[in-house]
């Protein structure tokens, strides 16, 4: 059982009033993680030690912040292993994707590294003679980040890394179903000797996560808030951060759409759609959600992937190499049960998989699938996927466009310019020409349009998110006033 403890100011903490909630494991219910359950006085003292640090971190030159961020890219990597059981037993996850979160956090971290000395600005000629002109970014403050379970190395590190980058100070609050595997990452940020109060650390029960964030979110050292996460919680901390008129970057939910024209290798495509909709259980935000095939090629398409989907290994994490782990709770299947009940009587057809008992769920794709299904437009967050089939491309295209979400989407076809033209038209902050909707680079902007939020993390993008932009002049010689 893992028991990890809070980081606020240097010290490691546990709740005020002692309290404490556990986190158990999906599948067989046994305890994985008991964590402090902090209380709005944990929260303050976290939002006090951050600020306290930022008057020196905020002056720390960029060589200095590069050097302590590539330690811990290296701390992380060596805390793999770790990492990697505690993503099984607090979340069912499977050990290839639970090694790649640790392997892309890694290399977020030795990114933000290399911008540290990217936080530039430009000179701007100015109207009023001898007057220089600057416009400078400057660390914005104190930082809130939160990430999900669902990736969590990956958004954990990067809710933290390029704020540090950057200059700012940070106070990072787990989530309630990984209160482990995000403990050691702030183990890796101490390993790497980041000064006392640079990044904090708070855990807290299910029930007092409101309370808590709008806390920190409150507090007038708090400068930027990053979230990640599902869309209904997203709109809630979006009017929080609102009541306070704190900036907030949104990263949230996704219905990604991969249409597949009908020149498309049908190859590369089965084994993109395979990627992108079963990766740990179908439950990444960018997630393959449906699955937009042209008529003309979509028996040879289903047939192909059902054959790929039906093959996938499942089992428990914890006792062996699977593909498809549990997923992380009772809800899901519940959900996704409901979601195949609905579409077959309704007129789908179930292809492979089906119906699960327990948080072993099964690849599951149902073809057939029309605008009246509750599947065609609600996000599945598990390994139950939708083929939509639809007639020419502009069909596909207001298919893709037929939800209020906008994260990522992808396109297959031979013709370049022609998935070009589709890629344009879809309604989203990413899109793939032949390859998978799960794609993911620390350098890129990485972010959605509509309900998917707004904002965006990775590279130039990401300083943007995290400096302050101002204005400065230098007036180099005598200026001339009208009284």
């Amino acid at each position: 059982m893992n028991t990890p403890s809070m980081l606020i100011g240097g010290e490691r903490l546990a709740a005020s009033n002692a309290a404490t909630f556990e986190r158990r494991n999906p599948l067989d219910h046994s305890v994985a993680t008991t964590a402090p359950a902090a209380t709005k006085a944990d929260a303050q003292r976290a939002v006090e030690a951050a600020a306290h640090a930022f008057t020196s971190w905020s002056q720390v030159g960029p060589g200095e912040r590069r050097a302590l961020l590539l330690k811990a890219a290296q701390a992380i990597e060596s805390k793999g292993a770790a990492l990697i059981a505690a993503m099984a037993a607090e979340t069912g996850a499977a050990g290839p994707w639970a090694g790649f979160n640790v392997h892309l956090a890694a290399d977020m971290l030795r990114e933000a590294a290399s911008i540290t000395t990217q936080i530039s600005g430009e000179v701007i000629p100015s109207d009023v003679p001898g007057s220089l002109a600057l416009a400078v970014r400057r660390p914005a403050g104190v930082v809130l980040g939160i990430a999900p379970w669902n990736a969590p190395v990956i958004l954990g590190i990067r809710a933290i890394a390029t704020p540090l980058a950057c200059g700012n100070t940070v106070i990072f609050k787990a989530s309630e179903l990984c209160p482990a595997v995000h403990g050691l990452i702030v183990d890796a940020f101490e390993d790497a000797g980041f000064p006392p109060g640079v990044v904090n650390f708070i855990t807290n029960a299910p029930d007092d996560a409101a309370e808590i964030v709008e806390t920190i979110v409150a507090h007038p050292a708090l400068r930027r808030v990053n979230f990640t996460g599902s869309t209904r919680v997203g709109k809630l901390v979006a009017q929080t951060c609102a009541r306070y008129l704190k900036p907030v970057v949104l990263e949230l939910g996704g219905k990604a759409p991969m249409v597949v024209l009908a020149d498309a290798d049908l190859d590369a495509a089965v084994n993109g759609a395979a990627f992108g909709a079963f990766a740990n259980s179908g439950q990444i935000c960018m997630s393959t959600e449906r699955l937009v095939v042209d008529r003309a090629i979509a028996d040879a398409f289903v047939q192909k992937l059902a054959a790929k989907a039906a093959g996938l290994p499942l089992g428990d994490p914890r006792k062996g190499p699977v593909v498809l782990g549990s997923v992380v709770d009772a809800a899901t299947v519940e959900r996704c049960n409901a979601l195949i009940d609905d579409a077959l009587a309704k007129g789908a057809t179930l292809v492979c998989g089906g119906k699960a008992e327990n948080t072993l769920m099964p690849a599951t794709l149902l073809d057939h699938v029309t605008a009246d299904m509750r599947i065609y437009h609600e996000e599945s967050f598990g390994p139950v996927k939708p083929v939509v089939r639809v007639d020419g491309i502009d069909d596909a295209v207001r298919v893709a466009n037929d939800n209020p979400y906008g994260l990522s989407a992808a396109v297959f076809s031979r013709d370049i310019t022609r998935a070009w033209d589709v890629a344009n038209r879809i309604d989203s902050g990413i899109c793939h020409i032949n390859g998978p909707t799960v794609h993911d680079e620390a350098h890129m902007p990485f972010g959605g349009v509509k309900d998917s939020g707004y904002g965006r993390f990775g590279g130039k993008a990401g300083i943007d998110a995290f400096t302050e932009l101002r204005w400065i002049t230098i007036q180099t010689t005598d200026r001339h006033y009208p009284f």
